[in-house]
């Protein structure tokens, strides 16, 4: 592909984030009322759009019942505190009280605690319980085994996910995942992740799988950007990998759903997801601000743990409202980070898209004063989107 010489003989193409571009109205708009915001996955479908990331200071058993009430599906991770601790809440209370010092060190340690199978069917039965569809997390290297645990324990959805995925893994010290023996080893929907180009998601889709998560360190946690120069803006990366769906939907006649996973706080950067091509996103930190959130206001990323180079931080987002003001509203703060399915409903209905795949069309302009234009007073006041 072209692109711009960043030196001699050196080329790099351009690549836009969110707060790059906007969005142009249609020529006809809609009632937000009318606006179809479902999704669907494999034979399921979800009111909205919306998943939330599998991290403990965001994700435990209640949460993912109060969110699966609420139409979307939050992800449970099975490498985490839930399946390792029989009271999970006192881990996340130390991590949640260490001084910004001493919080990898002690996050280190507390994951240290082996995975308990028995934790992981007994996690997956409490929110079975509640009637709701069921989503879990494991990192490649655990999900061969955990899978059919998973499956077998009632879960609906299993997510496969690393800072990066490939269909063609290399290694002299262990065996890598075949995701096409998991994706017949089991019977439920996999989605697999993450990645941001368009030749590794193709690849990806030839697997079997069933959705992907775009994404490589946008996460509001997340250091892997800063760590490794690793990643891509989200919006080129969705778009990338939204072209790879579309053309190998054209040649198999089987479409894989892009999931945008990280970079994510407000309302208008879900909707520029959307038109970027995502079928639906995944979340952190906007619902690690909800009074439901076991982290209590704090966040951290799943790889901070990591004993040889962590790649997260803790960080404080703070409690602003209930898991319904978030998802649902009303809005309690004028920052759009609020009643997100509103925001998606009414930026559709200015755009005149009637439901996902119409607002993968709607006109795309390089902004980068989008953010700037006319906010002199909502910069220096501190006010609105500039909080």
């Amino acid at each position: 592909m072209g692109g711009f010489y960043i030196g001699r003989e050196r080329k790099a193409r351009k690549a836009y984030g969110f707060d790059e571009v906007a969005l142009v109205p249609g020529e006809v708009t809609l009632d937000p009322n009318d606006v179809d915001v479902s999704w669907k996955l494999g034979d399921l479908t979800f009111a909205i759009p919306i998943l939330v990331s599998a991290m403990d200071g965001v994700v435990d058993t209640n949460f993912a019942i109060q969110m699966g009430r609420l139409g979307g599906l939050a992800v449970l991770n099975l490498g985490g505190v839930q399946t390792r601790y029989d009271s999970p809440a006192k881990a996340i209370e130390e991590i949640v009280n260490s001084s910004s010092e001493e919080t990898v060190e002690i996050i280190q340690r507390v994951y240290q605690a082996p995975i308990k199978e028995e934790l992981i069917e007994k996690r997956i039965k409490e929110m079975k319980k509640a009637k709701i569809l069921v989503a879990v997390s494991a990192i490649p290297q655990q999900a061969a085994r955990f899978g059919p645990t998973a499956e077998e324990a009632g879960a609906d959805v299993f997510v496969v996910q690393a800072t990066v995925a490939t269909a063609k893994y290399y290694s002299s010290k262990r065996e890598s995942l075949d995701f096409g023996k998991l994706c017949s080893k089991l019977s439920i929907p996999v989605i697999v992740g993450n990645c941001v180009t368009y030749e590794t998601a193709y690849e990806l889709m030839q697997t079997g799988i069933d959705a992907l998560l775009i994404g490589v360190g946008p996460g509001a946690a997340c250091t892997t950007r800063e760590v490794l120069g690793v990643g891509v803006p989200q919006v080129t990366a969705t778009i990338d990998a939204a072209a790879a769906r579309d053309e190998y939907f054209k040649k198999t006649g089987r479409y894989v759903p892009i999931i945008t996973d990280g970079g994510m706080r407000i309302g208008g950067d879900i909707c520029k997801a959307l038109a970027s091509g995502a079928d639906a996103v995944m979340i952190g930190s906007a619902f690690a601000r909800a009074t439901e959130a076991p982290g209590k206001g704090y966040h951290w990323g799943m790889a901070t743990s990591d004993e040889n180079l962590p790649r997260g931080a803790r960080v404080r987002v703070g409690t602003t409202g209930t898991l319904k003001e978030i998802v649902y509203g009303p809005a309690r703060l004028d920052d759009g980070s609020q009643n997100l399915v509103w925001a998606i409903r009414t930026c559709m209905g200015y755009c005149g898209a009637a439901n996902i795949k119409e607002i993968h069309e709607v006109e795309m302009v390089i902004a980068p004063a989008i953010k700037s234009e006319g906010k002199f007073f909502q910069r220096t006041q501190w006010r609105g989107i500039k909080k």
